[in-house]
């Protein structure tokens, strides 16, 4: 099962914003998420919203780009009536699940509809999470066509028994043939990878890396594995079946990506993340520097200047309140200044550029002094006159936690402000 939605306040029916979400909006992007939870499969590791065509039906899939639309009619009448000034949508993501299993018409039928809406600003990035066996070379070429930019395909390993445990059903072979596809239409590419699979050895990661740097793309995730106990592989963990992660393997790993991302000419932009100069995900530097998005479909999130809030989970209930007229809107919250503070320093601290020293208050500084020390913040960054900013070292990002609770939030700007 998927998680639980947050706690909040409850959602109006009409889902209308208050007008102090307008305050300083023209100095904030406005990108579009788009969740699509369906999948042929569900993964023993995934905790994600999503669901199987046998668990839903396949009506739920017919309706999907009506009820997306409908959402998309709601959006613009909630922003405008909330007084947002108009804003061209700088970038559009298609998460999931795996919105490949949906044909590449109702794709294109769901950003034309945004591109009708709000239109797409010059350069606009419009990326499309796949699984290496849901695209052909004909899919591809089409969702260039349709505008699509970037495809982000789900690797996760080139090792077949790592694949296995994580109940992958592609092919390895497969990832090399639809990256050449999607680079031959002109599409950016990004591969993911987790590392840290029960049983997955380091020559086992070395290979993964290894093939995927071998491909001609610009930009690497790779995620440590982490385990929900509501999850298939959670509970073998918890039956003894399988053996949980090891903390410190994962960490010999990550290095070794991050030493080959760079060999690679990849540099490293958010702890997560490496990428070709120019190659940087924007949506998701949207939502690390605090932006505008509004997150269509189930269980989807959005955050518009300082309110977030989240969609009904289950595809059926999503779509019955649009049909209704009413906002799919399961619930929300305005975030209090100390919350944007906080939020500012735990997303900001997690990217290249990093957090400004100029936000913290003088207990934060006092700590960013002990970090420089501890070798987990650069002191250079750090104690440059013009630009000064709080930088993770590697050891840093191996311990992102650890510096985010050092840090005093409560001294800083607010992000929105």
């Amino acid at each position: 099962m998927s998680p639980a939605l947050p706690d909040g306040d409850p959602a109006p029916p009409d889902g209308a914003l208050p007008s102090h979400v307008a305050q300083a909006a023209s100095r904030r992007a406005f990108g579009v998420y788009v969740h699509v939870p369906f999948c042929q499969a569900r993964c023993g590791y995934c905790d994600f919203n999503t669901y199987t065509v046998e668990q839903v039906g396949p009506q739920a899939l017919a309706g999907y780009v009506s009820s997306a639309g409908a959402e998309i009619a709601l959006a613009a009448s909630v922003l405008e009536a909330a007084g947002l000034p108009d804003r061209l949508v700088d970038t559009v993501f298609f998460g999931g699940g795996t919105p490949t299993v949906l044909p590449v018409h109702d794709l294109a039928a769901v950003l034309d509809r945004v591109r009708r809406t709000w239109g797409l600003a010059q350069g606009a990035e419009v990326t499309v999470e796949a699984n290496p066996d849901t695209v052909t070379t004909q899919s591809l070429a089409a969702l260039a066509e349709a505008g699509f930019t970037r495809v982000s395909f789900g690797m996760q390993s080139a090792v077949p028994h790592v694949l296995a445990t994580l109940e992958r059903s592609h092919d390895p072979q497969q990832v090399p043939r639809a990256v050449g596809w999607a680079r031959s239409a002109g599409l950016r590419c990004s591969l993911d990878l987790v590392y840290g699979t029960p049983g997955e050895s380091l020559e086992d990661w070395a290979s993964s890396v290894s093939a995927a740097l071998d491909m001609p793309v610009e930009h690497l995730s790779a995620y440590a594995l982490t385990l929900e106990p509501a999850t298939a592989m959670g509970n073998q963990i918890l039956r003894g079946t399988l053996a949980a992660p090891d903390p410190d393997v994962q960490a010999q790993m990550y290095e070794m990506v991050d030493d080959a991302a760079a060999s690679a000419g990849l540099d490293w932009y958010e702890i997560s993340s490496w990428a070709a100069p120019g190659a940087q995900c924007r949506h998701n530097l949207g939502y690390w520097n605090g932006d505008d998005w509004w997150g269509i479909g189930p269980g989807a999130h959005s955050h518009v200047g300082g309110m977030r809030w989240w969609n009904a989970k289950h595809p059926r209930t999503w779509a019955q309140a649009l049909a209704d007229g009413a906002s799919p809107a399961a619930g929300r919250e305005t975030l209090r200044p100390d919350q944007v503070a906080a939020e500012r320093v735990m997303l900001q601290v997690r990217l290249r550029d990093g957090l400004p020293l100029e936000v913290l208050g003088p207990a934060a500084r006092q700590a960013v002094a002990q970090l420089v020390a501890d070798g987990l913040v650069d002191g250079p960054a750090a104690v440059r006159r013009a630009g000064a900013a709080v930088v993770l070292t590697r050891a840093g990002r191996l311990l992102a936690d650890t510096v985010v609770r050092a840090l005093d939030c409560h001294g800083t700007t607010p992000l929105l402000g």
